[in-house]
């Protein structure tokens, strides 16, 4: 047996277990970073630490606080928050009390909240803030089981009536621990690999949600099939700033706790460019938006320096991809990663005159990132390979825990998802579908038997509902959702998200887009800009000081965003074209529903907002 599998079979069964050793083999080394107000007088950084023994005082005393509660074994305990330190500790608390954790993300809206309460039987809610708890007064009467309410920030809160603050709460936990002395211990002790840890709601793009039952051995096996990849070690720093409502987020926490590095948690989304020089991470983990949001802004403020500035970009971002791909071509074929001289020449300018600024905005440190919940479009994925910031794609769902491949360090191949993970099976149906099966795969959905029965078989073999193919040395590289595949009415299938991917790769005005197609006889876009990117545009461009909507409507831009459709176009299958496109009068967004909080595309809620045009660009329309 290998050490890898043996690290992954002699597993224990809970991360619970793994965070008890973690803290008895290294209480004083630094586990979490966090940002507090700079007037809290915690040093002119502004962040403070936790080592592992302090973080584990406040982990029992949460954990003994919602025992006193009366919480039991596998009842549910939700989260509505953001991330941040608390989120994790909370966590960590709920597994230690051998309960087990609802995710809710805090941007859900009253309805749907109510539902996940009520659905999950949850009987404690730890809500962030005074609006969190204003969802959940204004259904209380519909949360027959939900007992009390934990608030995070007591700012405008009122305590009593099953409502109290976080540290009333850890205060009851610890007068609670003083007389049971021993009592997380035995709680985690009594832990069974099969006991519900966690239950998360995927944000489904029509109905309700379904909760996916991850038991505690989904995440001890992550944590080690985690640290077996050897892509982190306990010097590394990771950045945290992903929704740990969402099931990526939650991966990454339990691999730190096997590997023990240092973990700097923010999730303020407007806060990553500051806190990246500040925290210098060596690893973080992100989602496609974040790197295409950072690549328009570098390409849009290397034209706001003029004609001559924005020619160095084009010609560096040439070079860096060009080198990223000749680097992974090498490498495959010989082991060891290298490019010509000439090459390399061209490399060593364009890094001094545009990569290493770029470097520096991410701290100076990065090694590696990793990207997950959608698909990077490959082109920017070269341009950072090549500029020295070298994204992993990875591959997961929530059914699968998060993790199911990743790419392998310096063996990485941008434009897949890598290798599975230690312990994951793979096989592609006869209709290009992944399948999985391993120790990562849920239980199935909650109270949903028939719903679990449509993609879980009964040996095991879970439906991703993906579209893939594996090369002859094991690299997936996913194509599409099946359910998301368009067959244009000339009997054509197209990908989308291919066509989007590279959209996004050459415009970098772009936000979010739509390309539409089923059942018609052309394929339309619907095409949202970046905000921050089209209104510099705008200035230089006899617009300045108009609002974002009356910029998307005018003719100039339209015309901007055309010259880009049509280079798309260029690349592609006559029927992949697209032949007519809207601009959106604002960005897709989650509080609208049209996007998931991890940043996906929800494409038909985004197909019934914009019916209306749809339907005018294919008004009198023949084959086109």
């Amino acid at each position: 047996m290998s050490d890898t599998q043996t690290l992954i079979e002699n597993r224990p069964p809970s991360v619970a277990n793994l965070f008890l050793d973690r803290v008895a083999a290294t209480p004083d080394a630094e586990a979490y970073r966090y940002p507090v107000p700079p007037s809290s007088g915690q040093g002119p950084d502004g962040w403070k630490t936790l080592s592992w023994a302090q973080a584990a005082e406040r982990v029992y005393v949460i954990a003994a606080g919602l025992i006193d509660l009366g919480v039991r074994p596998e009842e549910r305990v939700a989260l509505a928050s953001s991330t941040r330190v608390e989120w994790i500790l909370a966590d960590l608390a709920i597994l230690c009390a051998g309960a087990a954790t609802t995710t809710v993300y805090p941007q859900t809206n009253v309805d749907e909240s109510a539902f996940i309460l009520a659905d999950s039987e949850s009987r404690v809610l730890i809500a962030e803030d005074a609006a969190q708890l204003a969802k959940v007064q204004e259904k209380r009467a519909e949360l027959s089981d939900l007992t009390h309410v934990v608030v995070l920030d007591a700012a405008g809160v009122e305590t009593g009536d099953g409502v109290l603050t976080l540290a009333e709460l850890e205060e009851r936990g610890a007068a609670y621990l003083e007389k049971h002395p021993g009592l997380i211990e035995e709680r985690v002790a009594a832990i069974t690999k099969d006991q519900l840890a966690t239950l998360i709601y995927t944000s489904g793009t029509t109905g309700r949600p379904k909760g996916v039952r991850l038991p505690h051995d989904n995440w001890s096996y992550m944590a080690k099939a985690m640290a077996a990849t050897g892509l982190l070690g306990p010097e590394d720093v990771q950045y945290l700033w992903l929704p740990l409502a969402h099931v990526f987020g939650k991966a990454l926490t339990s691999g730190q706790i096997e590997v023990g590095f240092v973990t700097a948690v923010d999730g303020r989304v407007d806060k990553i460019i500051e806190n990246l020089p500040v925290v210098q991470p060596t690893y973080m983990a992100a989602v496609p938006r974040i790197f295409e949001k950072v690549y328009n802004g570098v390409a849009a403020k290397a034209r706001e320096g003029g004609a001559a500035k924005f020619r160095i970009f084009q010609w560096a971002a040439g070079v860096a991809r060009e080198y990223a791909k000749a680097r992974q071509d090498t490498f495959r074929r010989t082991g060891t990663a290298s490019v010509p001289f000439g090459l390399s020449a061209k490399h060593r300018v364009a890094d001094a005159l545009v990569y290493a600024k770029l470097r520096e905005a991410f701290g100076g440190r990065l090694r590696a990132c990793v990207s997950g919940s959608a698909a990077l479009a490959p082109e920017i994925g070269y341009f950072f390979a090549g500029a020295g910031i070298h994204i992993l794609e990875g591959y997961g769902l929530t059914e699968s825990s998060a993790a199911s491949f990743v790419n392998p360090g310096e063996a990485y191949r941008t434009g897949t998802v890598g290798k599975p993970l230690a312990g994951c099976e793979v096989r592609i149906a006869d209709d290009g579908e992944v399948l999985l099966r391993g120790p990562g795969i849920m239980q199935g959905y909650h109270k949903l038997p028939e719903k679990t029965a449509e993609v879980l078989e009964s040996d095991g073999w879970f439906h991703t509902g993906d579209i893939g193919e594996l090369s002859a040395d094991g690299y997936l590289r996913l194509t599409d959702r099946k359910k998301d595949l368009i067959k244009t009415s000339g009997g054509k299938y197209i990908a989308p998200a291919e066509v989007e991917g590279r959209f996004k790769a050459i415009c970098p005005y772009v936000s979010n887009i739509l390309v539409h197609g089923a059942s018609r006889n052309f394929c339309t876009a619907l095409i949202a800009l970046d905000e921050a990117a089209i209104v510099e545009w705008a200035k230089e461009n006899g617009m300045a000081g108009k609002a974002y909507a009356d910029i998307v409507a005018a003719p100039a831009t339209v015309a901007l965003i055309e010259g880009y459709v049509k280079e798309l176009n260029q690349g592609l299958q006559r029927w992949e074209t697209i032949k007519r496109f809207r601009l959106l009068p604002r960005d897709l967004d989650v509080e609208h529903g049209e996007v998931t909080p991890s940043l996906k595309l929800k494409r038909p809620v985004v197909e019934r907002e914009y019916k209306h045009l749809l339907d005018e660009m294919y008004a009198g329309t023949r084959e086109a």
